[in-house]
C-alpha cells in the first residue's frame, strides 16, 4: 500500500513539480506538550495544481533525485 499524504502546494515553479507542504501534529515523548511538524515534499505535478491549493499526493517511483511523489488529487482549489 503506498503513503497518502495530504498537504497544501507551497511552489509551482518548476517544470512538471510542485512542492507540497505536508502539515501534522505530535505529541512530545517527555513534556507531552503537541507539536506542530512540517514537511516538505517535491510532487510530480501533472494535475496542474496553482500555489495554495490543497492536494492529495501518493508515494510513487523515484521520478528524480528528490522527486518520490506525484499529486492525484485537487482536494480543494
Amino acid at each position: 500500500m503506498n503513503k497518502i499524504l495530504t498537504g497544501v502546494v507551497k511552489s509551482d515553479k518548476m517544470i512538471n513539480t510542485a512542492v507540497v507542504v505536508v502539515k501534522h501534529t505530535k505529541t512530545h515523548p517527555k513534556y507531552k506538550k503537541i507539536i506542530k511538524v512540517h514537511k516538505s515534499f517535491l510532487a510530480h505535478n501533472d494535475k496542474k495544481a496553482k500555489v495554495g491549493d490543497t492536494v492529495q499526493i501518493e508515494e510513487t517511483r523515484p521520478m528524480g533525485h528528490n522527486k518520490h511523489f506525484k499529486i492525484i488529487n485537487i482536494v480543494k482549489a
